[in-house]
């Protein structure tokens, strides 16, 4: 197994770091940082949805349109 040169970004060592800091630094890849954002995202869209929803009386889709 190769070691990797930078400890920091290893996914090991992701588990010994603060929570604090996977909530505010957005990294690309599969990591608890990125499954954060992927997470915040998901419930902003959902929210969304369902304010059109709410607010029109018509399904997103529908309301997009497509049906």
């Amino acid at each position: 197994m190769t070691s990797n040169p930078n400890p920091d970004t290893g996914y090991e060592n992701q588990f010994q770091r603060k929570y604090g800091e996977f909530g505010t630094k957005f990294e690309f890849g599969s990591n608890p940082s990125a499954e954060l954002w992927n997470g915040r995202l998901a419930m902003l869209g959902f929210l969304g949805a369902l304010l059109i929803e709410a607010t029109t009386g018509q399904g997103f889709f529908h309301w997009l349109g497509l049906f």
